[in-house]
C-alpha cells in the first residue's frame, strides 16, 4: 500500500550467561522484527549468541550487534571509566565477535545498537557518540547504527553521512528535553503494558517523543525498542504490535 507508515520493533536479547537466562527470546522473536544481541561483555556468551542468531534466522528476524561496557555484574548499566579510544576498541571487538558468530549461525549482522550506560552516554556526550561512530566505520563503513532519537549520536551520524535509524523506547519515560529518565528515578521504566503501548503508538503517529508531561518533541522514528529484561516485555510487545497494526501502521524491519 503506497504511503503506508511503517515501523520496526526491536528487542534486546541473548542477555543470559551460561545457564542463566534473562527474558524469553524465543517468544519475543515471534513478535519483533529486529533483535539486538548481547556480544559477551555486559551479557551473553558464544553459546547464547550462536543460538539466538540461529533462532532469529529461522524466524526471519533481522539481527544487530548490541555492545556494552564489560560489566556483567552491573548488566552494562554502570558507567565505567574508559577512554574514548578504549570505547572504540571494545565496540569494534564486540562487533567482530557478533559478525563471526552470526556468520557461523548462517545469519548476518545488519546494524549496531550500543547498550545500557554506553548508549546513555551517547545521549549526553558528543565525544562518546563519535567513538561509537569511529568504531563502527572502522569495522564496516556501510554498517547502520541505531541511535536514541534526538541524541548526539542520532544527529552526528546523519551529519557524517552514516545510515542511522532513530529509536524510541516503549518502556522508558522521557524528560522534557527528550532524554531518557534515569533508571535511578522512580517511574523511569514503564510497567503498565497498555499505557506503554498506547503511548508508543501516539509517538509514531505524532512523529515525536512524548515527555512525562505529554509534550511532543518532533523526531524521525524508525524503530521502537522493548527491553527484553523487562518483566512485561512479552505482554507489551504483543500489545504494541497489535495496536500499531490496528492503527494502520505496518510492522517491517528497518534494514
Amino acid at each position: 500500500m503506497s504511503g503506508m507508515k511503517t515501523i520496526d520493533l526491536n528487542a534486546d536479547m541473548g542477555e543470559g550467561f551460561g545457564p542463566y537466562t534473562i527474558g524469553d527470546d524465543s517468544v519475543l522473536l515471534d513478535i519483533v522484527t529486529s533483535a539486538n544481541i548481547a556480544c559477551g561483555f555486559h551479557a551473553g556468551d558464544p553459546e547464547i549468541m550462536a543460538a539466538t542468531f540461529r533462532m532469529a534466522r529461522e524466524r526471519n528476524v533481522a539481527i544487530g550487534a548490541h555492545p556494552g561496557f564489560p560489566d556483567r555484574w552491573g548488566f552494562g548499566r554502570r558507567v565505567l571509566p574508559f577512554s574514548t579510544g578504549e570505547i572504540e576498541r571494545i565496540i569494534a571487538y564486540q562487533l567482530g565477535a557478533a559478525q563471526a558468530l552470526a556468520t557461523y549461525a548462517g545469519h548476518q549482522i545488519g546494524y549496531v545498537k550500543v547498550h545500557g550506560a554506553l548508549a546513555n552516554l551517547t545521549e549526553r556526550e558528543p565525544e562518546i557518540a563519535a567513538a561509537v561512530m569511529n568504531a563502527v566505520r572502522a569495522v564496516d563503513a556501510a554498517m547502520p547504527i541505531v541511535a536514541i532519537a534526538l541524541s548526539p549520536l542520532d544527529r552526528m551520524g546523519r551529519e557524517r553521512g552514516m545510515r542511522v535509524f532513530s529509536e524510541i523506547f516503549a518502556d522508558r519515560a522521557y524528560t522534557e528535553t527528550g532524554q531518557l529518565v534515569s533508571r535511578r528515578q522512580a517511574g523511569a521504566v514503564l510497567h503498565d503494558a497498555d499505557f506503554a503501548a498506547q503511548r508508543a503508538i501516539r509517538m509514531v503517529r505524532g512523529g515525536g517523543i512524548e515527555t512525562i508531561t505529554g509534550r511532543i518533541l518532533p523526531t524521525p522514528i524508525d524503530t521502537i525498542c522493548v527491553h527484553g529484561d523487562n518483566a512485561e516485555a512479552i505482554e507489551l510487545s504483543q500489545k504494541l504490535r497489535e495496536g500499531l497494526e490496528a492503527a494502520g501502521i505496518a510492522i517491517r524491519t528497518m534494514i
